[in-house]
């Protein structure tokens, strides 16, 4: 099979690999699509990858669809659509096959694409993290929302919000691209930081009382010490984004103790039991709560993976979301 891999931080390349064969309770994917996460970026280009894992087939992928071609499961059949979804250190769907543990497999249902099907991984970690960031206290039809960053999982989160009914809901992006899609999925007030002042403008909306609930989805250490400066008092800052760096960082910490604010962090939606919120994504998905098709703009073939994650890193270009067609998605997608 051909695969990507990292034989060396930096860089991923394709090769030729043997076939891997899977053991009991395992399914053996034929791959069709996969996506490049932003923490694939960090693994690749910032120093955030597992050594024991340069030279493995599929490093580091996790966002990945396609056809259960061989099963040693009770639960999965041969010819089954299925999303997987690994935690991210087992990742290996940036190959044609890819070995999976029945426990971290969805099934995509009938009448969704397997393109379309495989947003449902990244969707499922922002539907995991509102069960954390939602607070039963806070009446949305009366609150403010702000989303700093509006890539694919910022994306999500305008549309989780909105779908709970927050009044406001705002939008801090430099891509101009993308804040037109935040617009179209529903965001109320949406500003470029590097012309407007975003502690300026919550100040403004919210009467200097400061925004219920912030969601930082890009992934850098100024937003989130801006997501605390812009926060109510006892209000809730959501960190989706993935850590800039793998030591320590700048932390606004007695502001943030003054203003009482509860910090969540959003990781291991792999590991939530019976993994509920990729299955509520994809049924949000089959239903067409959520859009998705915003995401499905831009795919590169497995052999173009070292450009696609360069491309995932300069933001995608204006490009919402960056992903991967293998041999067997060109198959199926033209036909």
């Amino acid at each position: 099979m051909r695969a990507a891999f990292m034989r060396q931080a930096g860089v991923v390349e394709v090769a030729d690999f043997p076939d891997p064969v899977p053991a009991s309770g395992e399914v053996l994917v034929r791959m069709h699509h996969a996506s490049i996460c932003g923490s694939d970026t960090h693994v690749v280009l910032d120093g955030f990858h597992r050594p024991e894992r340069f030279g493995e087939p599929g490093y580091p992928g996790h966002e990945g669809v396609g056809v259960v071609e061989e099963s040693r499961s009770e639960r999965f059949a041969v010819g089954d659509r299925v999303l997987t979804v690994p935690p991210g250190w087992l990742g290996a769907c940036f190959a044609e096959l890819q070995v999976v543990p029945e426990a971290y497999l969805v099934p995509v249902p009938d009448g969704v694409t397997l393109q379309r099907g495989l947003m449902a991984q990244q969707l499922g970690t922002t539907v995991f993290a509102m069960k954390k960031f939602v607070r039963p206290d806070v009446d949305p039809a009366t609150g403010t929302a702000v989303v700093i960053g509006a890539g694919s999982a910022g994306l999500y989160f305008v549309q989780h919000l909105r779908r709970l009914g927050y009044a406001q809901v705002v939008v801090s992006e430099p891509d101009r691209e993308r804040r037109a899609l935040a617009r179209r999925l529903g965001a109320t007030r949406i500003l470029d930081p590097t012309t407007e002042s975003l502690v300026d403008v919550v100040a403004h909306l919210t009467d200097h009382v400061g925004a219920d609930l912030v969601v930082e989805a890009a992934g850098y250490d100024a937003l989130r010490a801006e997501a605390i400066e812009i926060v109510r008092h006892s209000g809730t800052v959501g960190f989706f984004g993935y850590p800039e760096v793998s030591g320590d960082a700048p932390y606004p910490s007695f502001l943030a103790f003054r203003r009482n604010v509860s910090i969540e962090w959003v990781n291991g939606a792999q590991l939530e039991p019976g993994l509920a919120s990729f299955h509520e994504a994809m049924g949000l998905i089959a239903a067409g709560d959520i859009a998705v098709d915003h995401c499905l703009e831009r795919f590169l073939d497995l052999e173009d993976v070292d450009a696609a994650v360069r491309l995932a890193k300069r933001r995608g270009e204006g490009a919402a979301k960056i992903n991967l067609t293998m041999p067997a998605g060109r198959v199926t997608s033209a036909g």
